[in-house]
């Protein structure tokens, strides 16, 4: 019994370094404007949050005004990227 977990574990080794290795080969494929436009993607997607965090401690509603136009800025920029 112990012989077949032993070999069932070192199968799931291989498997799991195949899968590396095929996602480390995907990676590279990727091109510098594809990953540029992830990077920027995650960018936006970190202000978005930053934002919401922000407004939802807002408590002047001038603030929250200004903090709610960068938020549909920040989303209209979102589409375009990713569109």
């Amino acid at each position: 019994m112990a012989r077949g977990w032993e070999s069932k574990a070192v199968e799931d080794q291989v498997n799991e370094r195949a899968a590396r290795r095929e996602q480390k080969a995907n990676e590279e494929k990727q091109t510098d404007a594809e990953r540029a436009k992830q990077n920027q993607l995650s960018s936006l997607r970190l202000s978005r949050a930053r934002i919401l965090s922000q407004l939802e401690a807002a408590r002047n509603s001038s603030y929250r005004t200004m903090l709610e136009l960068a938020l549909e800025t920040l989303d209209k920029k979102i589409t375009d990227v990713s569109g």
